[in-house]
């Protein structure tokens, strides 16, 4: 028996580049396409043993593309859609158009692989060996390469966290991190070698989980916000490890969702964020170091034993500690990326509680200079509403004045005559019509 044939048609680059990685790894061989007519000549050329379709393609509905496929050749469909949900939809997919399932976005990506293997069973992968993963997510080592000239990243006063023993919602000041608070960030030991028994037990967890990751890489660019919005739609566990010369940061989802982040950036580290916010001074800083390297305790815990935080302030600072390394990623314009797909221990850690599109909404309107704005956003660029958003309307945070000026967004003006509309600075405008297109709320007229 031959290897079967997927046919994946999304014009979600992510989330199609997700799939391929899901299918091929499960020992399926892969077509991919964006476009419905890319598909139908895929198709021609080699008959699927079956089709994975999204239902709104740019070019025609996946419907259209399910009938030309099967008018060749008898074909199961699988179909995927983000705007067309219902029973009704639902029903005319299997009755009319040969669908075995209907999977409404987001949708569970092993739930997909497993419809999919009870339709065509692919023959059993080779063993794989250890993952191979280009950056270290441990982060065992503090990096200090001159990173402090970002713009102060102002954080709100409120956090939803949980943990293995506590779900709770944290108030407090907002928050402003300012680089310029760390003069000379004091270097923290380097974690001693693991003993062998030490590194052998971790071998063996790696080897373990090895036939379940995945891993995916790529230059990072202005890609983050479509890195993130694969992790959702495809309901993903997984990490996120993003590196730019020697500074590493790593975001890890759960089902879709961010809810964790760590950076080998000294000015990333707890005790230095909690200068950066002003909570703490270097002094005592410096003196809550000596403490946890005498104790052999977490900083945070040094900082509580000296009466310099309170044992209810840290959970909150450190979830805005968190935050804080996650959203500033989106300052970064260069670098690579690295997307592994596994379940993740995270017992040790607070998890924070970050819906993925307010989450890149957020990141845009802080982090994107106004250069970049431009080059994302043309002045004589049309932006248009999306056929098919990523995400439910009604779960992304807008102004009254974005959701007014989302309305004028109809085809009519350009993004010049938008950003005077807004009545609000450039920066601002430019911003909140970006992030608008980035969660697929728009899209530019081609």
């Amino acid at each position: 028996m031959g290897t079967p044939t997927v046919l994946l048609v999304d014009d979600n680059r992510e989330l199609l580049n997700l799939l391929s990685r899901v299918f091929s790894d499960a020992g399926y061989r892969v077509l991919a396409a964006a476009r419905g007519k890319e598909a139908l000549e895929l198709a021609s050329r080699e008959p699927p043993a079956l089709a994975v379709i999204d239902m709104l393609l740019p070019d025609m509905l996946g419907f259209a593309v399910a009938d030309a496929i099967r008018a060749q050749r008898e074909v199961p469909i699988i179909f995927l859609s983000g705007v067309f949900k219902g029973l009704k939809h639902v029903t005319e997919a299997r009755t009319k158009h040969g669908g075995v399932e209907y999977l409404e976005k987001p949708f569970d990506s092993q739930r997909l692989l497993a419809v999919a293997k009870g339709i065509v069973q692919p023959p059993a992968p080779a063993p794989r060996a250890e993952v191979e993963s280009g950056i270290d997510v441990e982060l065992n080592f503090d990096v200090d390469d001159g990173e402090n000239d970002e713009n102060p990243l102002e954080l709100t006063g409120m956090v939803r966290v949980h943990s293995r023993s506590v779900t709770a919602e944290l108030r407090g000041e907002k928050l402003v991190a300012d680089n310029s608070r760390i003069q000379a960030p004091p270097r923290l030991r380097p974690m001693p070698p693991p003993s062998p028994a030490q590194a052998s037990a971790a071998k063996q967890q790696v080897a373990a989980s090895a036939e379940s990751a995945y891993v995916r890489r790529g230059d990072l660019q202005d890609n983050l916000p479509a890195l993130i919005s694969a992790f959702y739609l495809s309901n993903e566990t997984g990490e996120l490890g993003i590196q730019r010369g020697r500074v590493k940061k790593v975001i890890y989802f759960e089902r879709g969702q961010p809810v964790y982040a760590q950076s080998n950036l000294i000015t990333d580290r707890f005790g230095q964020f909690l200068v950066r916010v002003g909570k703490i001074n270097e002094t005592q800083l410096a003196v809550a170091t000596r403490r946890s390297e005498l104790a052999n305790v977490k900083i945070g815990d040094a900082l509580v034993e000296l009466g310099l935080l309170e044992e209810s302030e840290r959970l909150y600072y450190l979830a805005q500690q968190v935050k804080s390394v996650f959203y500033s990623l989106f300052g970064w314009e260069e670098g690579t990326y690295e997307m592994t797909f596994r379940a993740h221990n995270l017992d040790h850690a607070v998890r924070v509680a970050m819906h993925p599109a307010n989450t890149i909404s957020r990141g845009i309107k802080k982090l994107y200079r106004l250069e970049r704005l431009r080059r994302l956003l043309p002045s004589g660029a049309v932006p248009i509403p999306s056929r098919q958003s990523i995400f439910p309307a009604d779960q992304i945070e807008l102004e009254p004045w974005e959701r007014q000026l989302l309305s004028m967004a109809d085809g009519s003006r350009d993004v010049k005559d938008l950003i005077l509309l807004a009545r609000r600075s450039e920066q601002e405008s430019s911003a909140s019509l970006y992030a608008m297109v980035a969660l697929s709320l728009l899209e530019l007229a081609r």
